[in-house]
């Protein structure tokens, strides 16, 4: 009888540990990925900011591994604490002006061991503040034509790149003065010179992509832009693989 008792005692705290290795998503459960708290943030003048930001928020939903939030047109969103809730920040606005409890806002938030994930005018947000180019590792020069372009990847061992060799993507190409320590990982010709398309960078413990892509909603919606995206927010918030 005291073996019996012994026997049920060990199987109830064997089942304890399993359920409790599961609710917990710790290594070894079985339990679904956590889902990364995205804030997809736009707006600005020049660009379709609300098409943009509904577009991006519908395709990390459909992906499923993102819980979603979408703010436009506030900069005010951006102050502290009001990103704590958040694992990656993404991020498209156009010129405008940023005040300073907005600018230190964010770049704290990311500093702290944020995510951030910033598109195409990203680049050319608040223009001329030194400190955003540094922040994003660059800043708009100019376009060509929106046009179908080929784009090179140039560093494969990326989450985000992995597997891709090169592609086509019909979009308005940027031409950027980037900083040379960014971690170039795709870049496409132009005038013969290669132009960087995505690159990575650390900002304090926060991880940073850019990537250059993403003029209008249509631009948003080809699949490899898709796929790419995905891949950035989930490399963003420290989540590798597809």
């Amino acid at each position: 009888m005291r073996r019996s008792l012994l026997l049920k005692i060990t199987a109830l705290t064997a089942t304890g540990i399993i359920a409790g290795l599961l609710a917990s998503g710790t290594p070894g459960a079985r339990g679904e990925e956590k889902k990364l708290k995205v804030l997809v943030f736009s707006g600005g003048e020049i660009h379709d900011g609300h098409g943009i930001g509904l577009s991006v928020e519908k395709t990390l939903k459909d992906d499923g591994r993102f819980d979603v939030t979408r703010i436009e047109g506030d900069l005010d969103a951006l102050v502290a604490p009001k990103l704590d809730p958040y694992d990656v920040i993404f991020f498209h606005w156009t010129v405008g002006e940023i005040k300073e409890p907005q600018k230190r806002g964010i770049m704290n938030a990311i500093a702290s061991g944020k995510g951030f994930v910033g598109i195409h005018s990203a680049a050319d947000s608040f223009r001329g503040d030194p400190d955003w180019s540094a922040f994003i590792g660059g800043h708009f020069l100019t376009h060509p034509a929106y046009r179908p372009f080929q784009v090179s990847v140039t560093e494969s061992e990326s989450s985000i790149t992995e597997g891709l060799d090169e592609f086509m993507i019909t979009d308005e190409q940027y031409i950027l003065d980037f900083d040379p320590r960014v971690r170039i990982l795709a870049s496409g010709l132009w005038k013969g010179k290669a132009m960087p398309a995505i690159w990575t960078k650390p900002w304090g413990k926060g991880r940073l992509c850019y990537m250059s892509f993403g003029h209008d909603p249509r631009a948003c919606e080809q699949d490899i832009f898709k796929k790419l995206l995905v891949r950035a927010v989930r490399w963003a918030g420290g989540v590798a693989g597809e």
